[in-house]
């Protein structure tokens, strides 16, 4: 199929429904942590521990999930995974309009859309070339890269005001409609999709052990990983205070606090406009550890806020992550797809996002305990400067000498005792920030 993705029925299918889940994914975000600080009167550690059950998924299932998926028809593991959502979503509306709902309620609800989101994320990567043709897949990935900050914006946005006028329990009635939409909308793609291709028996665990041998032994991948995990670490201690912070500290209300979540995402879509024109400017190797550490600064504004002008510095601080997430993640993806051999780069790649998405649930249960313990602002200090001196593990390595990515050597490929048939390359995209985890996904 060539010509315009506009013409694409089957894009503009996936695409609308893609949309609308996202909208959801952002009203969920909002909406279960005000249930749990407004309704149920929440610790920071429970605060914390929600956040983290929300994540947890990544750290078991992100390296074999891509193995199950590759063994089903991909449009089926999206719509089984939405009507899962929707009805573990309903179930949190019915328990919260009976007056039954319970902290391990929502721990449970969170710990199972966290399975949910690891294979319908993975399985919709692994869709998208079947509705569109190789040559269009960078404008595809574009246009949903897009859609997703915007969705952000009106996400918390809509949740704020539904749940201020509606209250929590309609609006997770409304999100988990949002969902079930978007797998009916799956139904009506009209191309067929190949059924998955019956393989010779291979050792997965020595296949994924080549992954992990490159990585680690590669002369700056591991200061690069360690990077990431610190950025994922700390941000996601600010995360998962973020809700319990706004309400108890800035005094906000429910349709406030929508609000400026909806202002933060402003700076993922600048950065993600910019990070091209930046990286030419600055280096595409420099770049990522010029990032952290020129934009890492405006997260201080967020421990500093006071009630009054605190939103604002709560939003232009976050912005501030938002835009260093962008920033880094297009240039550090880039850079381990030009450092990796092909044959390796969907295992080092699976490799890669186990450690750094890995720590995610670590951070956000940090953050609640430290919360509980120190109190919410002198966390979110520790959080704002461990973000800000994450780009020192570059700073201090080889990569620092280095302008740009091309600059550097493809290494040999690692091979295994006995030949191997090349894995297929996976196709890496920039990441947005925000996702699954109330700020995002990172690279």
């Amino acid at each position: 199929m060539s010509g315009s993705l506009w013409r694409n029925r089957d894009f503009l299918v996936l695409w609308s429904g893609r949309t609308l889940s996202e909208v959801g994914d952002a009203v969920s975000l909002l909406v279960i942590p005000l249930l749990a600080v407004t309704v149920l009167d929440a610790s920071a550690v429970e605060v914390g521990i929600l956040s983290a059950t929300r994540m947890v998924a990544y750290l078991f299932l992100s390296l074999p999930a891509g193995v199950w998926v590759d063994r089903m028809r991909k449009r089926r593991v999206m719509v089984i995974c939405h009507l899962v959502r929707a009805g573990l979503v309903a179930t949190v509306a019915v328990a919260a309009w009976t007056g039954w709902v319970t902290m391990a309620h929502l721990w449970i609800v969170a710990l199972l859309s966290s399975v949910c989101t690891v294979l319908y994320e993975t399985a919709h990567q692994s869709f998208l070339p079947a509705v569109v043709p190789g040559g269009q897949l960078l404008d595809a990935n574009g246009k949903l890269a897009t859609t997703y900050s915007v969705s952000q914006i009106a996400g918390y946005s809509a949740g704020g005001l539904l749940a201020s006028a509606l209250g929590v329990a309609r609006t997770a009635g409304i999100d988990a409609l949002a969902y079930l939409v978007n797998a009916v909308s799956l139904l009506f793609i009209r191309r067929a999709e190949e059924p998955p291709v019956a393989t010779r028996r291979r050792d997965f665990r020595r296949e994924l052990a080549e992954g992990l041998a490159f990585v680690f032994r590669h002369p700056i991948m591991p200061r690069l990983v360690a990077a990431s995990a610190s950025l994922n670490l700390f941000s996601q201690m600010i995360f998962a205070l973020a809700v319990l912070y706004l309400v108890r500290d800035l005094h906000l209300s429910e349709q406030m606090v929508g609000l400026v979540l909806a202002l933060t995402t402003l700076g993922g879509i600048g950065g993600g406009l910019l990070s091209a024109r930046l990286a030419r400017l600055v280096g595409t190797a420099r770049i990522i550890w010029v990032a952290p550490l020129a934009l890492g600064w405006t997260v201080l504004l967020v421990p500093a806020a006071r009630p009054g002008w605190g939103p604002i510095a709560y939003a232009v601080g976050m912005a501030g992550l938002g835009a260093l997430f962008a920033v880094y993640n297009a240039a550090a993806v880039s850079y381990r797809q030009g450092a990796c051999p092909p044959e390796l780069l969907g295992r080092m790649t699976a490799s890669v996002r186990w450690v750094i998405f890995g720590v995610m649930p670590v951070g956000a249960l940090t953050g609640g305990l430290l919360g509980d313990w120190l109190g919410v602002r002198p966390t979110l200090w520790i959080a704002a400067a461990g973000v800000w001196a994450s780009g020192l593990w570059l700073y201090f390595s080889p990569l620092r000498l280095r302008r740009d990515v091309s600059d550097e050597a493809t290494p040999p490929a690692v091979h295994a005792a006995s030949p191997q048939p090349p894995a297929a390359p996976e196709r890496v995209s920039i990441e947005p920030a925000g996702k699954a985890t109330g700020g995002g996904r990172r690279a």
